[in-house]
């Protein structure tokens, strides 16, 4: 992260601007230092990100930040969608996504392991529910996880009807 910039006005705002467009924003991210700084923005909704809902989100966010001028020097901003494997970021994206393959890491072992993937079944009295690949039932709670992934579902998305065929 770059000194002299206001992160959390700066991600407050991004927040304001997606949310009023429509998007729900996934996570917004800044990497860099001086010309190779780069904002990347994740954006979704129900029925998913199109190259257009990319390009209208980052010409209103790119309007906003250069009005606020929050950033004081050049970055390139992306927005883009979170993807297959999106991260998991707030509590409501372990039960939106229940029934989804998905990857958990802890910052502290549990069961003498800190990686586990499994089958997301919600979120209960601040734990998610993974059932494991052997059928066992794990509860995590959210406050030792480091980071969570959905994982590609591959035998789900080979038995989805091809959409080769669009013109």
């Amino acid at each position: 992260m770059s000194k002299g910039i206001e992160w959390d006005r700066i991600r407050r705002l991004i927040q304001e601007v997606v949310e009023s467009q429509g998007y729900d924003l996934v996570d917004a991210e800044f990497k860099g230092a001086g010309k190779s700084s780069f904002l990347r923005v994740f954006i979704d909704k129900p029925a998913g990100i199109s190259h257009l809902d990319c390009e209208l989100v980052s010409e209103q966010v790119g309007t906003v930040l250069d009005v606020e001028d929050l950033i004081p020097f050049s970055y390139r901003l992306e927005v883009s969608s979170p993807g297959l494997d999106r991260k998991l970021a707030k509590e409501s994206d372990y039960a939106r996504f229940e029934g989804k393959l998905a990857r958990i890491q802890t910052r502290l072992p549990l069961n003498q392991q800190k990686v586990f993937r499994g089958r997301l079944q919600g979120l209960y009295d601040g734990k998610i529910r993974l059932e494991l690949r052997k059928g066992a039932v794990l509860d995590i709670p959210l406050d030792v996880i480091q980071e969570a992934r959905l994982e590609i579902d591959w035998a789900a998305e080979m038995s989805r009807p091809s959409d080769s065929h669009r013109e």
